[in-house]
């Protein structure tokens, strides 16, 4: 970084940089600028480079912290900075490369010193060091908001300049130059809802553009553009063009390598093939953070106001007057790269956001004849629980929270038929519906849940998307029956937990009451907040699922009996494990239907004889589906749950966005000490 620089040990010598954090103020006429400017440092991508990189630049910032205050030098590389952006667009019109290049590397010093500056000072700091104002002769005075003028221009050229090969790196620097705006975040335990980045961004000149900006982070990650090889940014003097495009004497020759993202000659080339899309990665990372910001005290987030009511190109219907920031977008393609991209927590964490906030989108995605492309990669996520981090399970599990909530959906996902699922090795599935598929997803994580972490928050909405289901099932594979075998499991462990709390309870008097509590149910009925041991917890919770899969079975033999042969046949098969929740007082009602069902079809089975084969049981069955009178099952109420955000949900998603930026930021790295919004081992 400084001309003829290539090399994080070659920082703290460069005569240029010396020169921009010295003492000396330096006008803006000065050839300086053009010579610093022009350098051939490869900017780094992988965590460990972008550390390298910091801790050379962290001392000459430091510096320049000092001297800025008399030397306006750091304004000054701004309006260098801002000089350039009002040429960009002609430039990238007639293919100006070096133009755009010395923009980019004026954007790139910037932002590594802004990295620095927003660790050592508080954003009032920050904002006295662009309002500096140089005093070398031919200096400008102005009045102007530097740092507006800054974040603004930045948005502007996020959103007036094309994606080419010769803007990629440029377009990619602006947006995480916004990200390190936004970082200030990371230094704060407490959500910060205001102060003069936030206000610029949410109120100021920024605000007219928040729709393009939305629309534009969108279309970037919708477009997916790799990183472009590196040859596009190399530049070769031309004999005929002068002193390399006339150009300062300061400048050095011969053969440049600039920007490559990973490119030749940089060490970040392994981390390029395992995020070979930086620009789709970051632009996704600073909608997520936009679309997350904290409403101000009277006014609302309007990134968030543009996710939650843009609309489809396809969609020719007036605008509503009351909606600000909408624009049009096309569907397909967003869907198609939703449903490419899920193995990341971002992406996954975008789907979320627009089935839960944008209606239009919800509906476009419910009404797709291909779910099955959305859906699987969604069931991945959780089949491999072990190896995701429970944010990303959390998202992925409230999505089919959300998508069972329509009953056109649980439908749907009976009707289509799968083949070989790969990645589910379990077991051989060489033929399953999508909706047995999910089925058995779901009960696999509820039964790792039970047996390992233990959530609460987990199995409950586990429980709730099968719920949901539940009046929906069809034909459920013969594997789909492992709702039984969750309940048997459950069964067998029950007892002993029951047996262990009796003992105790006679053991110990003081502890009648923890007791008490303990063999009641988790639906509400519990008296305080007294502490309950580990055993009794668990007894708590493995009642609530058992009293959940015996209603959802129930709300299945109510409402699909006759479409579901397997499940009675299973439900026969081991009707000896629900003789214990007979007498039980939380199972009692549930399961007058099932014994019902088991009663009813003994019966017919007997009367066929004995020595039944397997098919001719499965005949009977399906015969006296048809036969069973519904009168004699009783009614009860529709299971239906609705996914509702918390009361605040930013505690939540404020720092789950930022522990993204944090890990998955291309090119960007944080030192953990000092970060405050979240723990280390958080997610």
């Amino acid at each position: 970084m400084g001309a003829n620089t290539s090399q994080v040990s070659d920082l703290s010598d460069n005569p240029s940089l010396k020169a921009l954090v010295g003492t000396e103020a330096i006008s803006e006429n000065d050839p300086f600028w053009n010579q610093l400017i022009s350098f051939t440092f490869i900017s780094p991508t992988s965590s460990a480079d972008s550390k390298l990189l910091e801790e050379a630049v962290i001392p000459l910032a430091k510096i320049l912290i000092e001297n800025n205050p008399r030397t306006g030098n750091f304004g000054a590389l701004v309006r260098i900075f801002l000089g350039r952006t009002k040429e960009l667009k002609i430039s990238t019109e007639c293919q100006d490369q070096l133009f755009i290049w010395q923009a980019h590397n004026a954007l790139f010093m910037i932002r590594c010193l802004l990295k620095v500056f927003i660790r050592e000072m508080s954003e009032e700091e920050l904002n006295l060091q662009f309002f500096y104002h140089e005093r070398a002769p031919g200096s400008q005075t102005g009045s102007e908001d530097l740092l507006e003028e800054l974040l603004s221009n930045l948005v502007h050229l996020i959103v007036d300049v094309p994606l080419l090969d010769i803007t990629y790196s440029i377009l990619f620097e602006a947006v995480t130059t916004l990200l390190v705006f936004f970082s200030y975040q990371l230094f704060h335990k407490d959500i910060l809802r205001d102060g003069i980045i936030y206000q610029h961004i949410m109120k100021g000149r920024c605000l007219s553009l928040t729709s393009r900006l939305v629309k534009t982070l969108l279309y970037n990650f919708i477009r997916q553009e790799k990183c472009p090889p590196p040859a596009t940014h190399i530049f070769e003097p031309k004999a005929e063009s002068g002193l390399l495009y006339g150009l300062a004497s300061g400048v050095a020759s011969g053969l440049w390598s600039v920007f490559t993202l990973g490119g030749a000659g940089s060490k970040a080339g392994l981390d390029q093939e395992h995020n070979p899309l930086p620009l789709s990665n970051q632009s996704l990372l600073l909608l997520l953070v936009l679309a997350n910001l904290a409403d101000g005290p009277d006014w609302p987030n309007p990134y968030r106001q543009a996710i939650t009511c843009f609309r489809n190109t396809q969609d020719t219907s007036s605008l509503p007057m009351e909606q600000p920031h909408t624009f049009q977008i096309n569907f397909n393609s967003l869907y198609t790269a939703l449903c490419e991209q899920q193995r990341s927590d971002q992406a996954t964490l975008l789907l979320y956001t627009l089935l839960h906030q944008n209606a239009n989108m919800r509906t476009y995605m419910l009404s797709r004849t291909d779910m099955d492309n959305l859906v699987l990669p969604i069931l991945e996520i959780l089949y491999h629980v072990e190896e995701r981090n429970s944010h990303h399970v959390y998202m992925a599990l409230i999505i089919l929270l959300i998508l069972t909530e329509d009953d056109a959906f649980n439908r749907s996902i009976h009707e289509v038929i799968l083949k070989n699922i790969s990645w589910y090795t379990e077991r051989s599935l060489t033929e399953i519906s999508l909706g047995s598929l999910l089925i058995l997803v779901v009960i696999r994580t509820i039964q790792f849940n039970m047996t390992r972490t233990r959530d609460k928050y987990l199995h409950t909405n586990c429980l709730a998307a099968l719920a949901n289901m539940s009046a929906q099932f069809r034909c459920l594979h013969q594997y789909a029956q492992f709702i039984i075998h969750l309940v048997l499991l459950l069964s067998l462990v029950f007892p002993f937990l029951c047996l262990f709390s009796s003992l105790f309870a006679l053991l110990s008097k003081k502890h009648n009451k923890v007791l008490e509590q303990a063999t009641q149910s988790l639906r509400g009925r519990q008296a305080d907040n007294t502490a309950l041991p580990d055993y009794a917890q668990d007894l708590n919770v493995i009642e609530e699922v058992i009293r959940m899969m015996l209603e959802i079975i129930n709300s299945c033999l109510c409402n699909s009996l006759h479409h579901n042969p397997n499940l009675v046949y299973a439900l026969l098969y081991k009707r000896e494990l629900f003789e214990q929740f007979r007498t039980h007082p939380s199972f009692q009602d549930i399961m007058q239907n099932l014994d019902t069902v088991i009663g009813f079809f003994s019966q017919r089975l007997e009367q066929a004889g004995s020595d039944l084969s397997v098919e001719r049981v499965q005949e009977v069955i399906m015969k006296g589906a048809q036969a069973l009178p519904k009168d004699r099952l009783k009614k009860f109420p529709e299971l239906k749950f609705k996914y509702v955000e918390e009361d605040q949900p930013e505690d939540f998603f404020i720092p789950y966005v930022w522990s993204l930026v944090f890990n998955s930021g291309v090119g960007l790295h944080w030192s953990p000490h000092g970060i405050e919004l979240f723990s280390m081992d958080s997610g």
